[in-house]
């Protein structure tokens, strides 16, 4: 354990005393350890070796990360800040998508090494708004957008949201604090004549039929290349959106996973089996068939099922896809473009032949009609000529009819 206090002369002290425990100890005799020395400690603090006053600093006893992850309790945030958001994060794995949870170990991780390098002491219990203010000051002042910002708060916000509740801070310091300024994202996306050049760049590529089918259905990355054999109907003409697959890039190898439930209910969707996809498809299974029996035990059966691989079987993976996308629209000097944009080329194309914002929702799989409206509505100009055309019917009837009046009488 790590004692951190004053002394009477007001200098930061630390007192390092060991449990005398072995490392497979019970959490019980661990947790019973630690309330005796710190009622040792409070015993030898109030004896005189420092003032009443400096009791209260006293109380603030550095829990250690390893206390803190065998569940020992933290009074009054009595833990390294960093220590803390670790904890948190590993508290929060559980409850949230393993996706959503990679994403907060990369904002985690960069939290920790700024104020690891700032404040190397700072306990939980110490942290200020002033300080996490100036965290995002300096990330504002180094480059990043008040959007990337904002994904960092969240992070801050979620961890000392729960410290609060856990008891361990009083009130929030990240409520106190102001963020930049937002800047609302303008989609990316391709014309039709644009969209028939890429798919022309691709034919024969191992990537054929995923770029057609995210250019034709809109689809995520992640949904296109979780598509497997049983989501389609050939007899009904159907196509099941109902699983993705994600990947963590860690020890040097990509680590795919497989996950058989999509983020919100309106991601999961039947659409009308497109008959450009129905022919790739069905000649997609003709090629893996003759493949496999020509490959035999040399072809990769580890993802059995799912539809987009290569001939020899293996899984076409999400890095792989957002790298030769890139790397072919580059080689072939077409608009720079992403992977995922595809998905807006595909939403712009529908709304710009009259699709209504409603249809576009369903058809992409948003979890509600706001999140199409803020994507796509500057594009709706359609909309704006029928509203230019009802209001002048409305507003110019009388005019127009005396012009009418005055061109007869002539």
């Amino acid at each position: 354990m790590v004692f951190d206090f004053k002394d009477d002369n007001g200098e930061r002290r630390r007192k390092w005393v060991s449990t005398g425990l072995s490392e497979k100890c019970t959490k019980k005799a661990l947790a019973a350890k630690v309330e005796e020395i710190i009622g040792a400690f409070y015993e030898d603090f109030l004896s005189g070796k420092a003032t009443k006053a400096k009791h209260k600093r006293a109380d603030r006893t550095v829990v250690s990360a390893e206390a803190l992850a065998e569940g020992v309790a933290v009074r009054a945030g009595n833990c390294l800040f960093v220590d803390f958001l670790s904890h948190w994060l590993d508290t929060v794995k559980p409850a949230i998508a393993y996706t959503t949870y990679c994403g907060y170990i990369g904002y985690i991780e960069k939290i920790s090494t700024y104020f690891n390098e700032k404040y190397p002491e700072l306990l939980l219990c110490e942290i200020t708004p002033l300080q996490i203010q100036q965290f995002y000051n300096d990330l504002y002042n180094s480059g990043l957008t008040g959007n990337t910002v904002k994904h960092y708060h969240a992070n801050i916000h979620k961890a000392l949201k729960y410290a609060v509740k856990m008891d361990m801070l009083e009130s929030n310091p990240a409520d106190k604090v102001e963020l930049p300024k937002l800047e609302k994202y303008k989609a990316c996306f391709y014309s039709k004549e644009e969209l028939n050049k890429l798919l022309a760049v691709f034919k024969g590529d191992r990537m054929e039929l995923v770029v057609h089918i995210a250019a034709y259905y809109g689809l995520r990355r992640s949904e296109v290349i979780g598509l497997k054999w049983d989501a389609i109907d050939f007899e009904k003409k159907t196509i099941k959106i109902c699983r993705k697959v994600t990947s963590q890039t860690g020890s040097g190898h990509e680590e795919i996973m497989v996950d058989n439930t999509l983020k919100t209910e309106a991601s999961v969707r039947t659409l009308p089996l497109i008959p450009h996809i129905e022919r790739m498809l069905i000649e997609q299974q003709q090629k893996e068939e003759m493949y496999s029996k020509l490959l035999k035990s040399d072809f990769d059966r580890t993802h059995e099922g799912f539809v987009c691989r290569d001939p020899y079987g293996k899984l076409i993976t999400p890095n792989f896809v957002t790298d030769h996308f890139k790397n072919m629209i580059k080689k072939h000097g077409l608009r720079r473009l992403r992977f995922h944009d595809l998905r807006h080329s595909c939403a712009s194309l529908l709304l710009a032949n009259g699709e209504s914002m409603k249809a576009i929702q369903d058809w992409l799989g948003h979890s509600t009609f706001n999140v199409t409206a803020n994507f796509y509505s500057h594009l709706d100009y359609t909309s704006r000529i029928s509203s230019a055309e009802t209001i002048a019917r409305v507003l110019g009837d009388d005019e127009d009819e005396e012009n009418e009046k005055t061109a007869g009488s002539l």
